[in-house]
């Protein structure tokens, strides 16, 4: 099944580390690493290391845009882009090793006009995608409504439209209805209108978005406890394995690529969830900006379909 990556919010991602985070001082860091990043593209990556095919469909712009393009082509993810005037944007994550704490620096993207969103929404229509994925923010330029306009797209054009974003675009999203939702549980509480979500009240909650026809399938990201999977048919924990934690940057995004890379697969939505948890948590494993390794991956998958059956949701 054929299956497109939308970020219309890309990203040089640049991490290093030092030991202390001092101000005003010269603080000597270690080699830059540099990834192709941004919501999207991360998914297209973490499918790749399941040894899935994706294209990543993205504006590019200027040294950073091109730089993006190569590093995904060595990596062996097709791309069909949009070329922008502008210089794409970068962001920096540095982690100070004395403490494991992470600081991450997320510069304003590229403003992007709603033609040359609309131009990357052409280039989807020509792929004909089962499964089209919208992962990250909007960029300056755009209304909060526009992945609500790509949900009505995806429709239109009969793909699976599945997408991880936060605030109003989330809300207006699910007002127009989309395949698959995976909210965190904040997101989750503005989502069914109330401040905050006991974690008894996440399954109702969960349950609540699929009767009012916003999803068919809530995967509510609950972090180092896993994940709670919803459908029509009832809901389910998924618990997570315990590991150390180096960096959470592109967890979610890996936890995507695990989830979308099983239902191209034919995989049951428990196995769906099981495989996003485990490459997740899988990816914090790793510092950086890197994603996780398909070897962990499926270690810890294993571990969660052996003993996951012993935890039941409200022993969290």
């Amino acid at each position: 099944m054929k299956i497109v990556t939308l970020t219309l919010n890309p990203a040089l991602d640049k991490s290093s580390s030092t030991e202390r985070m001092i101000p005003e001082h010269k603080l000597r860091c270690s080699a830059m690493r540099i990834d192709a990043g941004g919501g999207g593209i991360n998914v297209s990556k973490g499918i790749r290391k399941l040894d899935g095919e994706s294209i990543a469909v993205f504006p590019s712009g200027g040294h950073n845009g091109r730089l993006i393009e190569s590093l995904l082509g060595e990596a062996g993810i097709q791309t069909s882009i949009v070329e922008v005037p502008d210089e794409t944007r970068e962001n920096i994550s540095i982690t100070e090793t004395s403490t494991n704490q992470q600081f991450r620096f997320t510069l304003p993207g590229t403003e992007l006009t709603e033609s040359q969103a609309d131009a990357c929404l052409d280039l989807i229509e020509k792929i004909k995608p089962e499964y089209l994925v919208a992962s990250g923010s909007l960029p300056p330029g755009l209304s909060e409504h526009y992945f609500e306009k790509i949900a009505h797209f995806a429709k239109k054009i009969g793909a699976r439209f599945i997408l991880d974003t936060s605030g109003k675009p989330l809300q207006s999203a699910a007002d127009e209805g989309v395949f698959l939702l995976k909210p965190n549980l904040n997101e989750l509480s503005a989502l069914v209108g109330v401040e905050k979500l006991e974690m008894d009240k996440v399954d109702d909650a969960a349950l609540e978005l699929i009767g009012q026809g916003k999803c068919e399938v809530v995967v509510v990201s609950l972090g180092a406890q896993g994940c709670l999977l919803a459908t029509a048919d009832g809901f389910e924990h998924i618990p997570a394995p315990t590991v150390k934690k180096q960096s959470t940057v592109g967890a979610g995004d890996s936890m995507v690529a695990g989830m979308v890379w099983a239902l191209s697969q034919g995989r049951p939505y428990r196995e769906m969830a099981q495989l996003g948890v485990a490459c997740g948590t899988a990816a914090t494993m790793n510092s950086g900006t890197e994603l996780f390794h398909a070897d962990d991956a499926r270690r810890l998958y294993e571990w969660i379909r052996k003993y996951g059956k012993r935890y039941r949701f409200t022993d969290f």
